[in-house]
């Protein structure tokens, strides 16, 4: 008797564990069921709350068409000035190609310059001789040629104001002028356009503090 009472007892607990076990099992389950619904409202919540009104996709697109449009016109923008600067370069390539051959051309107008410089009498006026007057008329159809067709054109006289762009100052003196002046010109400048191909050689008056500059 002992015996199945004991046995009857064991099956009790037996039966007693397999149902809490069982009660566990399900009351899982059920938060398991619950915390996936709660994770789907939590999803239907979010999308509703993504899906965007007309109004909002309206601002949007305009947005990005301000973009591209400023893109579009930066590019635009970038594209002219490349082509301004090409053509400048290319008219540039023209313009001063002939560079090289001219300044090689500035040392026989100096040699023109010389030599007539050495056949002026103490009196200032040039001594009346054929050969000089046929290098005068060389030197002036040389250079009126040169000015026309090619745009070499001299500059710098006697008395010119100094300008350090165009002149370069061999020497210079102290004297009663009231700003930098040219006072002797040793070899002339030329330019070629408005760009210097050889800066005037001169020797410089500067101001002594005696004349004012008004």
């Amino acid at each position: 008797m002992k015996g199945t009472d004991k046995k009857a007892k064991e099956q009790q607990g037996a039966e007693k564990e397999a149902c809490c076990t069982e009660e566990e099992v399900q009351e899982v389950e059920k938060n398991q069921s619950s915390e996936a619904s709660e994770n789907m409202k939590t999803d239907e919540e979010a999308g509703q709350s993504e899906e965007k009104t007309p109004q909002d996709i309206i601002i949007e697109l305009q947005k990005e068409n301000t973009e591209l449009k400023d893109q579009y016109l930066r590019k635009l923008a970038d594209f002219d000035n490349y082509r301004k600067r090409m053509i400048k370069e290319k008219q540039d390539a023209i313009d001063y190609a002939n560079t090289n051959l001219l300044k090689d051309l500035i040392s026989t107008l100096d040699d023109f310059d010389r030599a007539l410089g050495s056949v002026t009498q103490s009196d200032g006026t040039e001594e009346i001789n054929p050969v000089v007057q046929g290098i005068t008329m060389i030197n002036k159809q040389m250079r009126a040629m040169l000015e026309s067709k090619y745009n070499l054109v001299a500059y710098c006289e006697k008395g010119d104001a100094f300008d350090h762009d165009k002149h370069e100052a061999i020497a210079t003196n102290q004297a009663a002028v009231a700003e930098p002046v040219c006072a002797e010109v040793y070899l002339k400048g030329y330019m070629l356009k408005d760009r210097v191909v050889r800066p005037a050689k001169v020797m410089v008056h500067m101001p002594d503090g005696s004349v004012s500059a008004d």
